[in-house]
């Protein structure tokens, strides 16, 4: 006999963390726990505000009526992204094909101080490889510190985010405070500008190499191998069900580009499952994982590692 239970859950986030100009002080989402027999099934599902088409509210209610089809016997998928990927990951769990390894490496991501990125990079063991997001300050500043974690760390491989901020001529800025040197040791700068004419233009003229985010979920979109391009970025919190992300990942790797599963920011239950599918589809490249010091808390499946408290089933909101 099937059986289903939906969780409203918040969670307080850290002073200072700033999505496409808006503070975001609070995260906000759902679970989806699916039993049948003696199994059961999590999801989460968390619109990201500013780059989510779906508000949580929308999400609530697409979920709340999926839900009482699937009592009924119906197994389709919902269309919102979010929604679809929460739905999708309590499903593969239920059914047990998510496989259970996970991959809890996460790429270090700089928001503030980069001198404190370097001491917490030069103790790392291994790979180094660290996320900084620019776009944020003066393409000038991004680029000098971009320049100077390259030169603190020779091992070092910094991924980029700009999330489409600058204009040509801003990333061109960017660009010349960075050692040509240098260059080869940016794995890829996400999205640098507004168009992916111009990004690709970014790519040709610098040398560095660029990779896919948002694009990724535009309509028009197409996956073409193409000069300066590297990697795709998959947010499957964004993207949707399971099998359009394996989908995606299995063709940027047949054009020969990396594929990174990144974190939108989930609690730290979805970024448990994030792991497993890092694990599952993408085993030889780090994931985007370094999300959960944004936080003030965990969430019923605890993050390896983290001292942050763990707030139990029992403390979230039922809706059902």
């Amino acid at each position: 006999m099937r059986r289903a239970q939906v969780y409203r859950w918040q969670i307080p986030m850290d002073a200072g963390v700033v999505l496409r100009e808006r503070r975001l002080k609070t995260r906000e989402g759902l679970y989806l726990c699916l039993g049948e027999g003696q199994r059961e099934g999590w999801g989460e599902i968390a619109p990201l505000p500013g780059f989510s088409r779906e508000t949580r509210d929308e999400a609530e209610i697409a979920l709340l009526g999926w839900v009482e089809r699937w009592l009924e016997g119906e197994d389709g998928l919902p269309e919102m992204p979010s929604v679809a990927f929460g739905v999708s990951c309590a499903q593969a769990e239920l059914a047990e094909t998510l496989p259970e390894a996970a991959d809890y490496r996460a790429a270090p991501l700089c928001t503030g101080d980069p001198d404190e990125l370097v001491l917490q990079l030069a103790a790392m063991p291994g790979e180094k490889v660290a996320k900084v997001k620019v776009g944020l300050y003066e393409a000038v500043r991004d680029g000098m510190v971009v320049n100077l974690l390259l030169e603190a760390l020779p091992d070092l491989q910094l991924r980029l985010d700009a999330n489409r901020a600058w204009t040509p001529q801003k990333a061109q800025q960017f660009a010349k405070y960075i050692h040509p040197e240098h260059r080869a040791r940016i794995a890829f700068l996400e999205e640098p500008c507004r168009t992916c004419a111009d990004s690709l233009a970014f790519a040709r003229d610098t040398g560095i190499a660029i990779a896919w985010d948002e694009s990724l979920r535009e309509p028009d979109f197409a996956l073409v191998a193409e000069a300066g391009v590297k990697a795709v970025v998959i947010k499957p919190m964004l993207t949707g069900a399971l099998d359009k992300v394996r989908e995606q990942v299995q063709a940027a790797h047949a054009l020969g580009m990396t594929a990174v599963i990144s974190s939108s920011i989930e609690s730290s239950l979805g970024l448990t499952q994030l792991a497993r599918i890092a694990a599952w589809l993408t085993p030889q490249t780090i994931p985007g994982l370094d999300t959960l010091s944004l936080m003030q808390a965990q969430q019923v499946r605890r993050w390896p590692g983290s001292t942050l408290p763990c707030i139990d089933i029992a403390a979230l909101e039922p809706l059902r």
